[in-house]
């Protein structure tokens, strides 16, 4: 029955009984294909965000790999250089030499993949999994290895600190150590120091400690200091101006001892002739310089 709210007349509607579970059917079948055209597409757009979300992140991750590698370089090269420091300090007291194949330890780290089945952000997060490794072991190594010298070296601390093992100067080297043209003859003879050339007046600083042995003046070398530092060494600064410290005086690394000049009859200029001495041997003092600059 049908009875509307107004002045029109109430009819009546009839339909079979079996239309009602038709209807039923009909409508349940609707319902269950919104409900699957919605779950799919809304299920597209998450799948879209999400896909989105990842490649936006995968970018940033790229992005953060390659900052990281840059890091790995400077901390690669920060390596070197207190490796070369480590043998400079096992070569000047003769500690026991690393093999360069130990050093570089070619076993560990992560197993090898198959380049070809990876991405471009995934060959770059193996990559740099495999420096981080490598540089972690070789760290680790490394710092096993100076603790092996610096338990040495507590042992020859006294011998420290009378090993020359610094610039004497500040200056430009001219000269080094070994055989060379002579500047005046022209003939080939043996230079047994450094020639570091500066202004005249320039500080000359002691590189070891050691107690002055000698203030003599030599035709050739001119002005010249020698200290003793004991354990055999001997070192000799040449052509100086002038000398602040007195024979028998105890000297301390770092501390002037002079100033540069160009006395003596083979100078050509303001410059400081600087040797090491062993045992009544010379030797090349770039070897007994830790300071490289």
């Amino acid at each position: 029955m049908v009875v509307p709210d107004t002045k029109n007349q109430a009819r009546q509607i009839s339909f079979p009984r079996y239309l009602i579970p038709a209807a039923i059917a009909v409508v349940a079948v609707l319902a269950v294909g919104c409900a699957f055209f919605a779950s799919q597409f809304f299920g597209n757009q998450v799948d879209q965000f999400q896909l989105t979300r990842l490649e936006t992140e995968n970018e940033e991750l790229s992005a953060k790999y390659e900052e990281l590698r840059w890091h790995l370089a400077e901390v690669d090269a920060r390596y070197d250089d207190l490796v070369q420091k480590e043998v400079a300090i096992r070569t000047i007291f003769g500690l026991p030499e690393i093999d360069n194949q130990e050093r570089q330890l070619g076993i560990g780290g992560p197993d090898p993949v198959d380049l070809s089945s990876l991405s471009n952000s995934e060959i770059l997060a193996y990559n740099t999994e495999v420096e981080v490794d490598r540089l972690l072991r070789l760290s680790s190594f490394e710092l096993e290895k100076y603790s092996e010298v610096e338990s040495e070296l507590n042992s020859l601390q006294d011998r420290l600190a009378h090993t020359p093992s610094i610039w004497p100067t500040k200056g430009w080297l001219t000269s080094g150590y070994g055989w060379r043209d002579d500047p005046f003859t022209g003939s080939r003879q043996f230079h047994s120091g450094l020639d570091l050339s500066g202004n005249k007046g320039t500080p000359i600083i002691a590189t070891a400690d050691g107690r002055v042995k000698r203030i003599v003046t030599y035709r050739d070398l001119g002005k010249t200091l020698v200290i003793d530092h004991g354990y055999g060494f001997v070192t000799r600064y040449g052509h100086l101006s002038k000398v602040d410290v007195a024979v028998g005086q105890k000297v301390k690394r770092g501390e002037i001892i002079a100033r540069m000049g160009n006395s003596g009859a083979r100078v050509t200029g303001p410059h400081l002739h600087y040797e090491v001495w062993r045992n009544n041997k010379s030797l090349n003092p770039r070897d007994f310089i830790l300071n490289k600059k």
